[in-house]
């Protein structure tokens, strides 16, 4: 069986019920998450085997953190316990014309103040086939970015499938280090490319436009810097207000363009970790199917995920299979 391993921070959310603001509430739920916790779970919920590597607090939240990991069935045997706390972050969910807000409290989370030598990579690793990051890990501070550079090596030598999602978000940025250098140092040791334009244009230093034609002609130049990916998949929001959306999805395997049709979400549940969702589809999908059902595949996980309240997909394959037969009526299985 494939096993996939993930490397970021586990978050705990918080978030008044409903679409409230926190002026309107006393009350708050609770969830874990984090980009790559998300992923994680995606694919276990899909029957694929996950190792997440992280490191969290060791307190009753980190005890609580770790046991939802392993109800999903993600191996929780590379994480590393810190005297330092989980970092948070607070959501207020938009709904129609007004859209959510989030605050995030991750300076000197237990994750943040990860250093390489707190992880043993050749166990994590083993047994792996497919490893799995993003742009928010090396974002976060520079212990995060040489443990993953330590990983990614091993990786590389072990010759293991490598999917990057640089999910840049420039906010995040806080220690000094140059975005564009430090995720270019990071890229070559991937295989595969799950981003879209903004993510090429941030690594590449251009200004590609969004068009098909752009997306291609950005993926080439990417595929040309860094020659050992060898495929770019892009998941398109087409935003009619905060509670509607579309979702389709493209990609460029090196000679072939191709893309879906669009999946019309009327009705917004939670937005958090869709593109998580996309990215965990992909990634079982390219583990089980040819290139475009994979996409096929990750773009319905995604469509599912905003069913969902919370920061994870609960979906199985069988669910999302329904979505690409044709089944979007939401009728009841009886």
């Amino acid at each position: 069986m494939n096993q996939t391993v993930t490397f970021g921070e586990v978050l705990m959310r918080l978030s008044p019920e409903g679409n409230k603001k926190f002026m309107q509430s006393n009350r708050l739920e609770f969830y874990f998450g984090g980009t790559e916790v998300n992923v994680a779970i995606s694919i276990a919920n899909f029957g694929g085997k996950v190792r997440h590597v992280s490191s969290i607090s060791d307190d009753f939240i980190g005890d609580t953190a770790k046991s939802y990991l392993r109800k999903f069935g993600v191996s929780t045997s590379a994480i590393v316990r810190s005297k330092r706390p989980l970092g948070v972050y607070f959501l207020e969910v938009g709904a129609v014309m007004r859209p959510s807000s989030i605050s995030y409290n991750r300076s000197h989370s237990a994750f943040s103040e990860i250093t390489p030598d707190m992880v043993d990579w050749e166990k994590s690793l083993r047994k792996c086939t497919w490893f799995h990051w993003t742009g928010i890990t090396p974002a976060l501070s520079e212990g995060g970015y040489l443990t993953l550079k330590k990983g990614l090596k091993l990786a590389k030598e072990k010759g293991i499938e490598v999917s990057v999602d640089p999910t840049y978000r420039s906010g995040l940025w806080k220690y000094g280090a140059n975005p564009q250098e430090t995720l270019s140092d990071l890229m070559d040791y991937c295989t595969i490319f799950i981003g879209g334009i903004n993510e090429m244009n941030e690594v590449l230093g251009t200004n590609y436009k969004y068009s098909n034609e752009d997306f291609i002609e950005a993926s080439k130049a990417l595929i040309k810097k860094f020659p050992s990916i060898k495929k770019t998949f892009d998941k398109i929001r087409t935003p009619i207000n905060a509670s509607w959306h579309k979702i389709r999805s493209r990609m460029w395997n090196g000679s072939e363009f191709r893309e879906t049709t669009d999946l019309d979400i009327t009705h917004i549940v939670d937005r958090i970790g869709t593109g998580d969702a996309f990215a965990g589809g992909l990634i079982y999908g390219l583990q089980h199917f040819d290139d475009y059902k994979a996409m096929e595949f990750a773009a319905a996980a995604s469509a599912l995920k905003h069913t969902y309240e919370g920061d994870v997909n609960f979906s199985n394959v069988d669910e999302v299979m329904n979505i690409l037969g044709g089944n979007t009526s939401g009728r009841f299985n009886r």
